[in-house]
């Protein structure tokens, strides 16, 4: 079976990310991937502009800002696992998402233009993952000290996509008066 249809192994990935894994429904991760994006980019559609600055909370981020980290995070994982299956072992460190959101000025931006920006790093993810040969999807690397898999990376990508998706349904979309489907 080809590595990019079967999920990664428990000893893939830091225990962290089993919560992200959960959420991803089992198949082709990257027709997953492809079907998730313009999923999210039609939600997007639907926010108006004057309510993507909402936060449901003092101290939460925006929806622009929610948007802005799926960008940031999933550039990090690609770069992961462009990394590891290249066969590059030098370990990589983590990075504080807290820490990146200020200067990343994501609430000074339109919102269509994060969600386009979304939606070109999610091409840019696919293609690099489509284009590994099959071996590669196993290979491992270090990051933020714990060892990890590409296979892994590519569907933390898909369940960090929707983790944040149901919290945008949960928290942020009743708080600007709007009901879709999840």
């Amino acid at each position: 079976m080809q590595a990019r249809l079967e999920r990664p192994g428990e000893d893939e990935f830091q225990p962290y990310y089993g919560k992200y894994l959960a959420l991803v429904p089992p198949g082709d991760i990257l027709g997953i991937l492809r079907a998730q994006g313009q999923s999210l980019l039609e939600l997007l559609r639907h926010i108006p502009e004057s309510s993507a600055g909402f936060a449901y909370a003092p101290g939460k981020w925006s929806i622009k800002e929610v948007v802005g980290h799926l960008c940031d995070a999933e550039r990090v994982f690609a770069y992961r696992a462009l990394r590891f299956a290249r066969a590059d072992r030098t370990p990589l460190p983590g990075f504080d998402e807290q820490q990146w959101m200020a200067p990343a000025h994501y609430q000074a931006r339109a919102l269509a233009h994060i969600a386009a920006e979304f939606a070109a790093v999610r091409a840019a993810t696919i293609a690099l993952l489509d284009g590994l040969p099959e071996e590669a999807w196993v290979r491992r690397g270090e990051a933020n000290g714990h060892g990890i898999s590409v296979r892994a990376l590519a569907a933390i990508t898909a369940g960090h996509e929707l983790h944040h998706r149901a919290v945008l349904h949960e928290r942020y979309l009743p708080g600007i008066g709007l009901t879709l489907p999840a």
